[in-house]
């Protein structure tokens, strides 16, 4: 059986991952691998593009469009955090049904509790199993908020491997650093530093494991923020907006601010208002139906809305006091800006023009 490794590093955009940051992985993909540039799903949010990556699936297969969930015939809304959403099998439990052995490690607990099925290891740090973490000699995770928590899952992930030995480790961070800091910053080429060394000690002691390293969604920074509810219910239209990218986590980003809006007309005769509407809006780049979403990203029609909105590159929509926002703190995702990601690969099955996406990993693997 293939012994695989995937590190998704939440939030990474090409600009972080680069020879410079990461020398030891360079020279690593230079002798056995590639490195190159893939896209994600969209949205480009964390939740959806985990069930791609770990399914090798598009969301209207997967059923995961967002971080949040509304239910326009009850009413129901909240958080996607635990098992029952996913509707694809994962590359976790088909590698554990082949007779493997499967971990998954997260920084965010959320990752573990909607996608752990199929693992027979499962540690977040942000919620530590303590039998685990007696089991791997490993200390309290610090803040998931802070450098150290990468460094620190990773580590962890590797621990593991070299101890254990699965089949098939899926590892992730949290974006934390980068929606703060560019990838220029100190804070950031840290964050990678530490990949760099933990992985390239890894893959020198196991030259047969397939390694693979890239993200869920990219990172750009946003200096518009668009109250689009707050809009909408002045011009008197009736409508649910959902910002897919919206979570718990409002550390990352505060005003649940993401490139994607999901909206729901209460009225259908109002359609021909909200459109005219939503098209005069010049933070609003392009407004989709329903349909046309689907069709172009793939998306299942029926858990979207009735339109799709998606912004511009310096703007996002999200949950600010009064409809407008200008300002230079924020760094976030969730739009056609933020899909292009690393990929990384050593020991790669297929062909570097094989991988076009990140789902591709996972659709090629052998389980």
């Amino acid at each position: 059986m293939e012994k695989v490794l995937i590190l998704v590093i939440d939030g990474c955009a090409p600009a972080y991952l680069t020879e410079q940051t990461a020398p030891k992985l360079f020279a690593l993909a230079r002798q056995r691998g590639f490195v190159k540039a893939v896209r994600c799903a969209m949205p480009s949010v964390t939740n959806v593009n985990h069930a791609c990556i770990l399914s090798g699936r598009w969301p209207a297969e997967t059923g995961v469009v967002g971080n949040y969930y509304y239910d326009p015939n009850t009413g129901c809304e909240g958080f996607i955090e635990e098992r029952g959403y996913m509707r694809a099998p994962t590359i976790l439990q088909r590698c554990q049904q082949a007779g493997g052995k499967t971990a998954l490690f997260t920084v965010k607990g959320k990752v573990l509790g909607v996608y752990g099925a199929g693992a027979d290891i499962g540690l977040s740090a942000q919620d530590p199993d303590p039998v685990l973490l007696w089991r791997y000699g490993l200390d309290r995770p610090p803040t998931i908020q802070s450098i150290e928590a990468t460094d620190w899952i990773v580590r962890a992930a590797c621990r593991c491997i070299e101890r254990e030995d699965p089949d098939l480790v899926y590892c992730t961070t949290n974006d934390y650093i980068f929606h703060h800091f560019a990838p220029d910053s100190e804070p950031a080429r840290a964050q990678i530093a530490a990949v760099d060394d933990c992985l390239a000690q890894l893959a020198a002691s196991q030259p047969h494991r397939q390694i693979y390293i890239t993200a869920d969604h990219g990172m750009n920074q946003k200096k518009t923020i668009l109250n689009f509810q707050a809009m909408a219910d002045r011009a008197g239209l009736r409508t649910y907006c959902l910002p897919p990218l919206k979570d718990r986590y409002i550390e990352n980003h505060i005003y649940q601010e993401g490139g994607m809006l999901y909206v729901f007309l209460k009225e259908p005769l109002q359609r021909e208002a909200f459109l005219n509407f939503a098209q005069s809006c010049p933070q609003v780049e392009e407004v989709l139906t329903a349909a046309q979403a689907a069709a172009r990203y793939h998306l299942p029609q029926d858990q979207i809305g009735d339109y799709v909105l998606l912004a511009g590159r310096d703007c996002a929509f999200g949950e600010v006091e009064g409809e407008l926002l200008c300002t230079e703190a924020s760094r976030s995702h969730g739009s056609e800006y933020e899909r292009e990601i690393p990929l990384l690969a050593l020991g790669a099955p297929r062909p570097e023009k094989a991988y076009r996406y990140h789902k591709d990993i996972a659709a090629y693997l052998q389980f």
